[in-house]
């Protein structure tokens, strides 16, 4: 055996094993329990950062140790291609995305195979490549028969210069990142998803997910919204239609002040025709953020319309305004301004002078004070005629039933969650299979051509996207009529492509469906990782796709994640990392100067998963030094002779001292086991096995037996901490005589009998302090330990001519006396 550690020839010995031995190709099994586990895929953005290195390591910690417990695992990888980075490198660089993209690829994928992740490779996928994309474009075709896909004009961020679409993050101070022009919201069309056909499912099947972070759940809970109100009709006598206010709060609808409408209402846009001034603030308020929690802190602005609407349940004329804070997306767009019971209304209010009525006041006769903010609390009805002394539920149930009598109101289950809009007008996407035709409308793209390519030898200069201006690619033949037609240029929201890319992991190698039988085997993922901050878009979206591919016969299961683990931010210097900051950290320079075990381990070390981890350098110089270590007890131990452990050797007659080796061992064992499996504190696991390793450093070895219990422990720590640092202990185990690679060994066994003691060390206390140890039997009752510690020399000098008023036994720790004078 090498005296010293050489991570670099033994970290390539490793991989080249694995490698050879294709050692984590894996096969469908249905004798075996399979255990999927997955942490989301990365995008290709040309380096592994210390957040992805953390990410992975704890998905490869679980995998191997599940491996071990004999399950059939999985872990593949993929990448996560399109996306607007790679168009913005195209610009800066010159070069297309698809070959900024495979570069990328092949730069990571080194990277990742350098830390050791044991990983299937055999089932990479890039979502940018067309054997992926032809079937989500098939997938969007059957959602479209099932009538699940629609096109409607929405309201984006619209840049006039670089005449495209941008998100709410490319949105700065009013202004387009690239181009710097004034942002116009703008009515386009787009293609949506009707997500909300599944709201109710999707918010009833989240109390199943009892694997998931609480916190994660709340917030799907949240953003999905179910609420139960009342669809009113306000009438609009000045043009003799009705508007749809709908409202969860009807008890305060005596209190409505004002009707508010969004700037693209229709009603907004009919009463901008002959005011100008109207028109020219809607222009105004279609200039600024999309971003729903912008209009929560935006200043609020308004403009009267002039118009009045009547109150359904009182008859009263009110004003309509046009207001900034309204979402049209929202309620249809319109709403019943309450100032007295709604802070947004209130602030509004207090701005335009509009009068403000308290029609609700709290329920255990505290005083409320509507001069100072909205009161919105439910309540008691006041200066509501005949509901008043109405708590909300009666209030609720009287006025929709006086509504209905009149045809002004039903109720209504609303959902905050709205349809998912997948149109992008940008070029590095999946392409939108539909043909627009000028007779026969719209038209999708027949299954047999499939898939439509994106055409990659394209020049990006940042002016919208180039498949408008590319013939060659949009214009077609109508597949119904024949005519001459146009192919949509608009490309998929990439989440489309990371919403089922875990179902395609199951069978990437299937080019005559979408998925197979296989796809029913491996889902749901038993553990899914990643960041809190897809837990929602990302999250809800996988979940959407995973019940409408189940609806379509191609999954057998509900949901696509059983487990989910989100993992904390890499910090460092208290802060995030970022190349703006100057604090982030290579790990590829790490993996030359220490080796991927010692990143492995430091990481594994340094927090719980889901918690945040503070970078540390000495912390790294910590986990290689412990590296070492290992390495010089296994070379101690193996330059003394050969030991072998047969069956014969657990029936031994052992020594006290062999007995508290193995007895530590053992307890260490069962400790590590439920780190590992249960609680995911790896952490905690590390840490058992460093005190282990001390404590063997103080076991004298004299006899052949005394060997064989280093070795026992020895073997039992490669074992343990195999799955955190493969590579290392990939050598060790075959350094210390076993056969065979350690990645196919099986976790050990915790030995019971190994657990039994002679004699348990009781610490003693008096009054909190600790004052003496003692040694009693296992079986010794409760009150002769408390004999035996009064009577102790030591206690004695702190109890004497005290008066001992209790006696508290910890079983198996310590006994504290509680005296006074």
């Amino acid at each position: 055996m090498e005296t010293n550690y050489h991570h670099k020839q033994i970290e390539a010995d490793a991989q080249k094993y694995w490698n050879k031995n294709r050692s984590f190709v894996t096969k469908e099994d249905p004798k075996a329990e399979k255990f999927y586990c997955l942490s989301m895929f990365p995008y290709p953005s040309g380096n592994i950062h210390v957040g992805h290195a953390r990410n992975y390591t704890i998905g490869d910690v679980i995998t191997r140790h599940q491996k071990m417990l004999g399950k059939n695992v999985m872990q593949p990888i993929g990448w996560d291609a399109f996306g607007l980075p790679a168009e913005n490198a195209a610009i800066k660089n010159n070069v297309p995305p698809a070959a900024w993209t495979k570069q990328n690829i092949a730069h990571m994928k080194y990277q990742l195979q350098q830390m050791g992740f044991g990983y299937d490779w055999s089932r990479e996928l890039a979502t940018c490549d067309p054997s992926y994309y032809k079937w989500e474009q098939w997938f969007f075709l059957q959602l479209y028969a099932k009538g699940l896909v629609y096109k409607k004009n929405s309201v984006v961020n619209w840049d006039p210069v670089d005449q495209t679409v941008l998100a709410n993050e490319q949105v700065v101070n009013g202004r387009g990142w690239r181009s710097g022009a004034v942002i116009e919201r703008k009515e386009i069309p787009q293609w949506f998803l009707k997500i909300t056909d599944y709201a109710e499912e999707l918010l009833k099947d989240l109390d199943k997910l009892t694997g998931w972070p609480e916190q994660v759940r709340t917030m799907q809970r949240n953003w999905i919204g179910k609420s139960i109100g009342i669809n009113m009709q306000f009438r609009i006598p000045q043009y003799n239609t009705d508007i749809t206010v709908y409202t969860t709060r009807p008890d305060t609808v005596l209190g409505a002040t004002f009707v508010a409408l969004a700037a693209e209402h229709p009603l907004a846009t009919k009463a901008a025709l002959n005011n100008p001034a109207l028109s020219d603030f809607i222009s105004q308020c279609k200039q600024t953020t999309t971003m729903e929690a912008d209009f929560a802190t935006m200043e609020k602005v308004g403009m009267d319309t002039g118009l009045k609407a009547i109150n359904p349940v009182t008859g009263e004329q009110i004003p309509v305004w046009v207001a900034n804070y309204v979402l049209a997306e929202y309620g249809g767009g319109a709403l019943m301004a309450v100032p007295a019971h709604d802070q947004r209304d209130w602030e509004f209010a207090k701005k335009y002078d509009i009068h403000i009525k308290q029609v609700v006041t709290a329920e255990d006769g505290s005083a409320v004070n509507i001069e100072q903010a909205a009161y919105t609390d439910k309540g008691i009805l006041i200066n509501s005629g005949k509901y008043d002394s109405l708590d909300y539920d009666a209030a609720f149930a009287a006025i929709l039933q006086d509504l209905q009598q009149h045809g002004l109101g039903e109720q209504q289950i609303n959902y905050r969650l709205r349809d998912w809009g997948v149109s992008r007008q940008r070029y590095w996407g999946t392409p939108i299979p539909i043909i627009n035709c000028s007779s026969c409308g719209t038209v999708p793209v027949p299954e047999n051509d499939l898939p439509v390519l994106l055409p990659e030898e394209v020049e990006l200069t940042g002016a919208g996207s180039p498949l408008g201006k590319m013939p060659e690619f949009y214009e077609v033949a109508c597949p119904k009529c024949g005519i001459a037609a146009t192919r949509e240029t608009d490309t998929f929201d990439t989440f489309f492509e990371s919403s089922w890319y875990y179902a395609r992991f199951a069978c990437p190698d299937q080019n005559k469906a979408m998925l197979d039988e296989r796809a029913s085997y491996w889902t749901p993922v038993d553990q899914y990782i990643g960041g809190i901050e897809h837990a929602i878009l990302h999250l809800l979206y996988a979940r959407f796709f995973h019940k409408a591919m189940r609806d379509l016969g191609l999954v057998n299961s509900d949901e696509p994640f059983a487990n989910l683990l989100t993992q904390g931010m890499v910090l460092k210097d208290g802060s995030k990392m970022s190349k703006s900051k100057g604090n982030t950290v290579d790990p590829q320079e790490l993996i030359e100067k220490y080796g991927a075990d010692t990143v492995r381990l430091f990481i594994m070390f340094a927090a719980p998963p889901e918690q945040s981890l503070e970078w540390s350098d000495a912390g790294v110089e910590g986990a290689y030094r412990f590296l070492k270590r290992l390495w010089n007890t296994v070379h101690h131990h193996v330059s003394d002779e050969t030991v072998k452990i047969d069956k014969s050797y657990y029936t031994k007659l052992f020594t006290s001292e062999q007995k508290k080796m193995r007895h530590k061992l053992h307890s260490t064992l069962q400790k590590v086991s439920d780190d590992l499996e249960r609680r995911f504190t790896f952490n905690t696991a590390i840490a058992a096995n460093m005190e282990l390793l001390n404590a063997l450093g103080s076991f004298q070895v004299e006899s052949q037996l005394d060997k064989q219990v280093r070795q026992e422990v020895l073997n039992s720590v490669v074992l343990m901490l195999a799955p955190i640092v493969p590579h290392v202990t990939h050598t060790l185990w075959n350094e210390l005589g076993n056969s065979g690679a350690v990645v196919e060994e099986a976790w050990p066994a915790v030995d019971d009998t190994a657990l039994e003691q002679d004699s348990i060390t009781f610490v003693v206390q008096v009054n909190g302090k600790v004052r003496a140890n003692i040694t009693a039997a296992p079986d010794t009752s409760k009150e002769n330990l408390e004999k035996l510690a009064i009577a102790n020399s030591s206690v004695q000098k702190f109890t004497e001519n005290k008066l001992i008023k209790k006696v508290i036994v910890v079983p198996g720790k310590l006994i504290n006396i509680v005296v006074g004078e």
